[in-house]
């Protein structure tokens, strides 16, 4: 039986398939899961225990060192981490000059405005899974917001000194589009 025709729009590069010319997802689910992409399950998998190791890790770091986490997260420094880690995880996901970080797992597919960019994921498994998180903003935001919750908990100054500086280039690019918005308008 031939696959389903694919929708309209940009065709997606190959993956290996199986004989019968289906894709292969890479884990237990041998391309039911996602019949029409690879989807790298092991890899995610990896990914996300090794994201619980380290939090779990943190944590009895945390416990044995005798430490006590803060009792209440006040919401000014909530605001700041949240803008902190919205604008951390684009500039690790979208910025041209983080493409250095990228690149191994990722290809570029497009310049966007503002110095940002398109990258899609490349490669097989573990290769495939760390371009999908490394591509997706919304995917670096649990890493990064981890950190620097972690980070909080430990050091709350020096994180809301960090955080308080990615929260200024937020706001800064804000105002940027504020002003071309309002020149485009102004000029006509």
């Amino acid at each position: 039986m031939p696959p389903p025709p694919r929708p309209p729009g940009p065709t997606p590069p190959e993956h290996p398939r199986h004989p019968d010319g289906r894709p292969r997802t890479t884990g237990r689910h041998d391309g039911a899961y996602a019949p029409d992409r690879e989807v790298p399950l092991r890899g995610y998998a990896a990914l996300t225990a090794g994201f619980a190791s380290g939090v779990g890790l943190f944590a009895l770091g945390l416990r044995r060192s005798g430490r006590r986490l803060p009792e209440r997260v006040p919401p000014w420094d909530l605001l700041v981490l949240g803008t902190a880690v919205y604008k951390a995880s684009r500039l690790v996901s979208k910025s041209k000059v983080a493409g250095f970080v990228r690149a191994p797992f990722t290809r570029r597919t497009a310049d966007l405005s503002a110095g940002e960019v398109m990258d899609e994921p490349q490669g097989h498994g573990p290769r495939r899974a760390v371009g999908d998180l490394l591509a997706c903003p919304f995917c670096l935001s649990v890493w990064i917001s981890g950190a620097l919750v972690c980070s909080y908990a430990v050091a709350p100054r020096p994180t809301r000194l960090v955080a308080s500086g990615l929260t200024a280039v937020a706001i800064s690019d804000w105002l940027q589009y504020a002003w071309t918005f309002t020149q485009d308008r102004v000029e006509g």
